[in-house]
């Protein structure tokens, strides 16, 4: 955000949220106490209003005056995740927020989250979630062995996917000119892997020309999980 972490660390630590992936807190202090605590850090003594706020829209108000070690993983976690914007940073780093947790609170952590971003906030994520990395992200880096090997725009990234894969269970073989195209037979059906989804039409026709009757047609789309297994193989080779 333009301001030097050490010559200007107030601003710097005062433009940054973090969550980070293991669980601090001190458990002398209730979860209102803990919000107020990590307010006063960075000067904010009338913090009330946006604090009864985040302990609304995390799940925490009726935990609000609960001691910090008497509550579950989960609620101990919602607490990290309530102290990071508690001050209004402009950038939030999130460092495996959801790893462990229940279903329910991953899906309410990320709404809270796409609120956060919605109103202008940068978030940074670090997950082994890959379906989340989709959902939710909008620029997607990958690290191998602690080196960068990509960071692109997710639409970018999943261009990478080359082509699609298109699933057919047949009346009958698949004719020869189409074998090149095939890459693997899997339940019953053939999977074909085009370069372009308007190949399709061409393999129909080859289809009708044999005389094989097509039972069910899938389209199988590219998912940054196959991008990411495909990306990292070839960084070995």
């Amino acid at each position: 955000m333009g301001h030097d972490v050490v010559t200007d660390y107030r601003s710097a630590r005062m433009s940054l949220g973090v969550v980070p992936q293991e669980l601090v807190f001190d458990p002398f202090l209730s979860v209102r106490e803990t919000l107020r605590f990590q307010s006063g850090y960075f000067g904010l003594t009338r913090n009330d209003d946006w604090i009864d706020e985040l302990l609304s829209k995390l799940g925490l108000a009726d935990k609000a005056e609960a001691n910090m070690r008497a509550l579950s993983g989960g609620m101990k976690r919602r607490v990290m995740v309530a102290q990071a914007p508690v001050h209004r940073p402009p950038v939030i780093v999130l460092d495996e927020p959801t790893a462990g947790v229940d279903v329910e609170l991953r899906q309410s952590l990320w709404a809270f989250v796409q609120e956060l971003n919605a109103a202008g906030h940068t978030i940074v994520l670090t997950t082994h979630y890959l379906e989340e990395a989709q959902t939710l992200c909008s620029r997607i880096a990958m690290l191998k062995r602690g080196k960068l090997v990509a960071l692109e725009t997710k639409d970018k990234l999943l261009s990478h996917g080359a082509g699609r894969e298109v699933a057919l269970k047949l009346s009958a073989p698949l004719p020869d000119t189409l074998l090149p195209l095939k890459v693997r037979e899997e339940d019953g059906y053939q999977v074909l892997r085009l370069a372009e989804i308007a190949e399709l039409e061409g393999v129909l026709a080859t289809l009708r020309t044999a005389g094989v009757r097509i039972g069910e047609l899938n389209v199988v789309e590219v998912d940054l999980e196959s991008v990411f297994v495909k990306m990292m193989h070839g960084r070995e080779q």
